[in-house]
């Protein structure tokens, strides 16, 4: 992997890029056992507890449109990435970079959207920081979220863990999320009613962790489906083989992929894992996520299998197979 000089827009698309940027700046400098792993959350071990944490920062442009805003957005990412963990969600922390003149009203909807996020998701925001800077200097208001939780005693899960012949199952829907966002940034009036996922999956993940055998979990965003599994696919050696048919992507957000050339395995979500589960136990998995508002369209959409070479393989519809590399660049900027 060759050095880079000079930090690209595509160093923030959460593939392979990102990769590149983390592995060359930020592991030389902060490499230890818990970041090691490079999962949603790190697992912490603290006198006889083990607590997941996790810190992200989000700077979506528009900040508001359908669907959701950069807060609620902000809120359910951080929920998402401490779940998947297997932790349940206690506390979050809220950080505000305000640019000077940003409407008071807006932040006042942006907090509103926040407050509402948390609730839902039975968490507090318990302290934060604000900013400001000049008019400028930033984009409106960037957010970052921190958040702890507490993961259950004997509740291991890494990608590290998957297994050959685990089924791999998506929560519902892909690509809502970037596409709605790109709708109305760009004012492209797509029909449809496409609107952002954001949503808190926590109580939907405690659901499906009641069923013995899931291996790992993964918060679908940047980068999309694809992204992770290539994640996964190297954490644990074996291939991932998705069949294309079986992907769920509502009908309006397929036809607005077409039209705009996106690839909506790579587009970004932000209320959709990635779950891997013994084979025997994908069915109850998939009931379990079923039985939850915001896993009615699960699916299980492929398996994990044993080769010389780990990698994503997608049967397509057509009756063909391709390779499904990691994100390269960026396709669509400041998503998340």
């Amino acid at each position: 992997m060759a050095a880079f000089t000079k930090v690209l827009l595509g160093h923030g698309s959460g593939g392979r890029l990102s990769r590149e940027l983390v592995e060359q700046v930020f592991l030389k400098s902060f490499s230890n056992p818990a970041l090691a792993p490079l999962e949603d959350a790190a697992e912490l071990k603290l006198g006889g507890a083990r607590l997941a944490f996790t810190t992200d920062s989000y700077v979506v442009t528009p900040v508001e449109f359908p669907g959701a805003d950069i807060g609620r957005v902000a809120v359910c990412g951080t929920v998402n990435d401490l779940a998947v963990k297997g932790a349940r969600p206690a506390a979050l922390s809220a950080g505000f970079i305000l640019e000077e003149g940003f409407p008071a009203d807006l932040l006042g909807r942006i907090t509103a959207s926040m407050r509402a996020a948390a609730r839902e998701a039975g968490v507090s925001v318990v302290t934060g920081d604000t900013k400001v800077v000049e008019k400028g200097k930033a984009d409106g208001v960037f957010i970052n979220t921190s958040g702890v939780g507490l993961i259950p005693a004997g509740r291991r899960l890494t990608s590290a863990a998957v297994k050959p012949g685990d089924a791999v199952v998506v929560s519902g829907n892909l690509a809502d999320h970037g596409v709605a966002v790109m709708n109305a940034r760009n004012r492209l009036g797509l029909e449809g009613g496409i609107k952002s996922d954001a949503a808190p999956l926590n109580r939907m993940i405690a659901a499906a962790l009641k069923v013995p055998g899931v291996r790992a979990m993964r918060d679908i965003t940047r980068g999309g489906f694809a992204t992770v599994l290539n994640e996964v696919s190297g954490a644990c050696g074996l291939t991932a083989e998705v069949e294309e048919r079986a992907v769920p992507v509502a009908p309006a957000t397929a036809n607005a992929c077409a039209l705009l050339g996106l690839d909506p395995m790579y587009v970004a979500n932000e209320g959709k894992i990635a779950l891997f589960c013994a084979p025997e136990a994908a069915g109850r998995v998939l009931k379990a996520l079923r039985s939850d508002k915001y896993g009615r369209n699960a699916a299980v959409v492929g398996r994990m299998v044993k080769e010389k070479k780990p990698q994503v393989r997608l049967k397509t519809a057509i009756g063909g197979s391709r390779i499904m590399l990691m994100l390269e660049g960026e396709q669509l900027p400041r998503i998340c």
